[in-house]
């Protein structure tokens, strides 16, 4: 590989994780989007297989959807500031044992590039290096001790946003049938199938994307979610049915 190849080659690897945040936001909008969906769905079909009033149903879906948002914006919000937090309190815990025991934090930089096969004087070189720049020092025992990435590129307020809108749209993806009810476009029973069945279609679709957007086979990925999301609309309607031969 020349030396145009091998710079070809890195902007590339630069490039591909520049799109990290991108891709950050795109799993917040999927994990808002699947929790929504699933949860309404179970939530509507349940009601729906208990009464044949609309009205009901529909107001119990929309309970589910604006309390499933703001639940999910809530947690969005409260995790990502916990991460931040406990960043923030590991680092100035490393600054403290930098300062108060610096051999030892060296001896700890000397240890984790040992592990990386550096020997003799070019280790020696790369601890010198390291530990002449507290900044750098501090980093690297973030890195490679603690395993922590910086987390304040994460902004909770916007990934709280991001995740409730996605929550609120994903919800009415089972519940829009069911308005159509009303109207009279659809009964009741083939709103549940429509329901079941675009539910379904929009659960395989995110899951196969969050497979090519991550890892793993699109396939497996899609019917994985689809899966999950069958499960709880069957528990919902089974629990509904009871309740409504029950009652």
């Amino acid at each position: 590989m020349n030396r145009s190849q091998v710079r070809k080659a890195a902007l590339a690897e630069l490039e591909f994780h520049g799109s990290d945040r991108q891709g950050s936001l795109l799993r917040q909008v999927i994990l808002g989007g699947q929790d929504g969906l699933v949860n309404v769905l179970g939530v509507i079909l349940g009601v729906a297989s208990g009464t044949s009033d609309i009205r009901i149903v529909i107001i119990a879906g929309l309970a589910a959807t604006f309390a499933e948002s703001i639940s999910m914006a809530a947690v969005a919000y409260t995790s990502a500031r916990a991460e931040q937090d406990y960043y923030h309190k590991m680092v100035d815990h490393e600054k403290q044992e930098i300062r108060d025991l610096p051999e030892v934090e060296r001896e700890e930089i000397r240890l984790i590039y040992m592990k990386k096969g550096f020997r003799g004087h070019q280790l020696e070189e790369v601890v010198r290096k390291i530990t002449s720049d507290k900044k750098v020092w501090l980093q690297v025992m973030m890195a490679e001790e603690l395993k922590l990435d910086d987390p304040d590129s994460v902004r909770p307020v916007s990934e709280g946003i991001v995740v409730g809108i996605s929550a609120t749209v994903g919800s009415f993806v089972p519940l829009t049938p069911f308005l159509l009810v009303p109207f009279s476009v659809i009964t009741l029973p083939q709103a549940m199938l429509v329901s079941v069945g675009v539910s379904a279609l929009v659960l395989f679709a995110a899951g196969a994307y969050k497979a090519t957007i991550t890892v793993g086979n699109w396939v497996k990925s899609g019917i994985e979610m689809t899966g999950i999301g069958m499960l709880a609309a069957l528990a919902g309607y089974a629990i509904g049915a009871l309740a409504g031969v029950v009652l």
